[in-house]
């Protein structure tokens, strides 16, 4: 920045007013609250509409805090259409910000980023410049502009966008030509920013082939491919925020779902959405959403011991998809008729129940009701009959003999043995610590190995189990085929029913078994959904060859349309500098020879260390150390494989290096300590991976879990090992 640009005042002061009608909103938006605040007296109704303005008003409050994003970052100057008496065409600007603000004349002064007449912003190049002359970029800290850069259109400019130079080809296409950016200055001086913890938006920064999966359509199935640092997560996350800005009615209400692998991620990702405006998207894992409908639920944490967990091939069948068919015998198997007939007394003498009205009830409740705990009235209801036609007497009804025998031990064991009322617990509770139930349920569908790696030891009660990320799908199948229980008074419960939404978003999708991803699938509303993934960074039990393997599970085309599904790639790799890619591609050859990766978008200044020790873990606390003076106080990570995490902390301790774990803080710390489980989506400024050769051995999917260890730093990376490194690194 060695001139000022011209208009770099103009577009000060531009910006100053932009914010100050920004606060002129907010001003408005409170006031209008303290007048509608519900008093003591009014009607119902009057309450009503007054809680009902007070939550639309606090939502325009949200929207209206940006804290410290900026409001403005750019501006297009366009040509309008002629003047049809002839005139010269006019020129108009719009400046592009993060959502819409008008002043007190309600004249527009920031275009919201999502507004059609902004997509030229993102999407203009030289070839189809979309009716710009000019797009202007804005290197700004709030309020504060510190330096702009204009792209020029129309005849004698190629403009910036064209794609033509998009890839420099003279290194085998591993590094992006810097012309190939929009914005090149503003997008580099992003990229170059320290982490802080929590992932940013880039919506200043988004690029053309990145835009145009924001803004697709929204029906269907939309899957996004990309490598490490192609900034899949980010594009789902303002896809969303799109779709919610543009088709607001009916998705506010319908409401949207972001899934994440993991809390960790989660907590990464947490302020992307509010920054854009767009605080009710619900995001969760996938553990919440069988909270959701099975209260009381407990799971393993993250450092559980190795012994509490699946094993291997535990984890592989309980996220098979046969395991529908293993659950749905599972709960036909606990329908079942009597064996013996039955007497109950009853005043003066017995009721008689016989088997064979046991196996005629039984069998109509299957044929009436398709879950099992809202057939468990029926049964009862057909019991009372059943009872009351024994009787010898025409003064004794059904109801008389249901208000005076339901009580007794008798008829609550026949009501059990015949159609008992279930929870997801429950059910698999008692199938997994039963081998004569499951190999019952699973007969014909699982061999003998597998049916004994599904056996654990059975606790106390249902509610006492600490189930695994495995048995997730499994409860909300089960849940599925259950349903709600009664409440106190017979009837359904449906509010813990599972609930679905107007669009999904699922990141890391390629790590989701065929369970889970029916367990996503169930709770989209109308098929809509962004999923997003790599291949190449497929570390679970069941990892896909190709999408089809994963739009297998995800709804079907309406009406056979084909094109609502549709595959989306990103090349461009915008975190990792080429020399750490370079690094990374090695294993990658190896791991997905049939992936290509992406192209980096800059060389980066410093090429990944190897260190070579006796002790890893101390040398890597040591090196940790090195690394936090070379990033000069960004945010630093030691990746280590997932027994390693107490030992990598202790080795810290002893090096006086405060950090913390990211099972427990998330990346709040200035170093963190994270296990390569918890690592992936995860971008950190300095990154040591402890140890290749035993994360290799340690994962099921080793060489992709080691790829996903290597492709997580933006600035350094430092290997150290004691083992000899693997033969993909060498």
């Amino acid at each position: 920045m060695t001139e000022r640009h011209p208009d770099f005042d103009e577009e000060q002061r531009y910006i100053h007013h932009a914010y100050s009608c920004l606060e002129r909103l907010r001003r408005d938006a409170l006031k209008m609250r303290s007048l509608t605040e519900a008093g003591i007296g009014g009607t119902w109704q009057n309450l009503f509409d007054r809680d009902a303005i007070d939550v639309i008003l606090i939502r325009r409050l949200t929207e209206l805090d940006l804290g410290d994003s900026a409001l403005v970052f750019g501006r297009i100057d366009r040509q309008e259409d002629s003047d049809p008496a002839g005139g010269d065409p006019t020129i108009e600007a719009y400046h592009i910000g993060r959502l819409a603000v008008s002043d007190e004349n309600h004249d527009q002064v920031v275009v919201d980023w999502r507004a059609p007449i902004a997509e030229p912003f993102y999407r203009a190049t030289g070839r189809e410049p979309m009716g710009l002359l000019r797009r202007r970029h804005f290197v700004i800290e709030g309020s504060t502009l510190l330096d702009l850069e204009d792209e020029l259109f129309g005849e004698g400019h190629l403009g910036v966008g064209d794609e033509s130079s998009l890839i420099d080809e003279d290194d085998e296409g591993t590094v992006v030509h810097p012309s190939g950016l929009r914005g090149r200055s503003t997008l580099l001086a992003a990229i170059d920013r320290g982490r802080t913890g929590r992932l940013g938006d880039i919506v200043a920064t988004i690029q053309a082939e990145q835009d145009e999966i924001i803004r697709s359509p929204q029906a269907g199935v939309l899957v996004v491919q990309g490598g490490p640092g192609t900034g899949k997560t980010i594009v789902a996350l303002h896809r969303a925020a799109y779709l919610m800005y543009t088709h607001r009615f009916p998705l506010e209400d319908q409401g949207v779902l972001v899934i994440g692998p993991n809390r960790v991620f989660l907590r990464y990702i947490e302020r992307v959405l509010p920054s854009l405006g767009e605080a009710g998207v619900r995001q969760a894992v996938l553990q919440d959403l069988v909270r959701d409908v099975v209260p009381g639920v407990e799971y393993l944490g993250s450092e559980a011991p190795e012994s509490d967990r699946d094993t291997p091939l535990a984890d592989r069948v309980k996220g098979d998809i046969r395991m529908v068919d293993v659950i749905d015998k599972a709960v036909g198997d606990r329908e079942r008729p009597l064996r013996d007939d039955v007497e109950i007394p009853f005043r003066s003498g017995y009721l008689r129940f016989t088997a064979a009205e046991s196996e005629r009830i039984v069998k109509a409740a299957r044929r009436r009701h398709r879950r099992h705990n809202a057939g468990r009235r029926y049964v009862e209801n057909e019991l009372w009959e059943a009872l009351a036609a024994t009787w010898n007497r025409s003064d004794v009804s059904p109801t008389d003999v249901r208000k005076e025998i339901q009580h007794l031990g008798t008829v609550q064991l026949i009501l059990e043995q015949m159609w008992p009322v279930l929870s997801p617990l429950e059910l698999l509770h008692d199938l997994f610590g039963s081998r004569a139930l499951l190999r019952l349920a699973a007969r014909g569908v699982l061999d003998e190995h597998e049916i004994e790696a599904l056996l654990r030891p059975r606790s106390e009660t249902a509610h006492s189990v600490r189930w695994t990320n495995a048995d997730v799908a499994l409860l909300d199948e089960a849940m599925v085929a259950l349903g709600p229980r009664p409440n106190k008074k017979g009837r359904l419960d449906e509010a813990n029913d599972i609930r679905t939404y107007g669009h999904i978003v699922v990141d890391e999708v390629q790590d989701l078994s065929p369970m889970q991803l029916r367990m996503v699938a169930r709770r989209s509303l109308d098929g809509s959904m962004t999923v997003v993934g790599d291949l190449a960074q497929a570390t679970g039990s069941h990892a896909p060859r190709t999408w089809d393997d994963v739009l297998a599970h995800l709804p079907a085309p309406r009406n056979g349309r084909m094109d609502a599904r549709r595959i989306a790639g990103l090349s461009v790799g915008y975190r990792m500098p080429g020399q750490i890619t370079e690094l990374a591609n090695r294993v990658l050859r190896v791991a997905a020879p049939e992936l290509r990766p992406p192209k980096a978008v800059r060389a980066g200044n410093f090429p990944p260390e190897v260190v070579l020790a006796d002790d890893a873990v101390a040398e890597a606390a040591r090196q940790v150390r090195v690394m936090i003076e070379a990033v000069k106080g960004r945010s630093v990570a030691a990746v280590v494989p997932n027994d390693a995490v107490d030992a990598m902390s202790a080795a810290l301790d002893r090096e006086g290096i405060e950090h913390s774990r990211a099972a427990r803080n998330g990346l709040d710390a200035a170093v963190t300590v994270v296990p390569v489980g918890l690592v992936k989506g995860l971008e950190i400024d300095g990154v040591v991976v402890v140890e290749p050769a035993r994360i290799v051995e340690g994962e099921q999917q080793g060489l992709r879990s080691l790829y996903v260890a290597l492709t997580r730093a933006t600035q350094r990376l430092t290997v150290v090992h004691s083992r000899p490194l693997p033969d993909a690194m060498v």
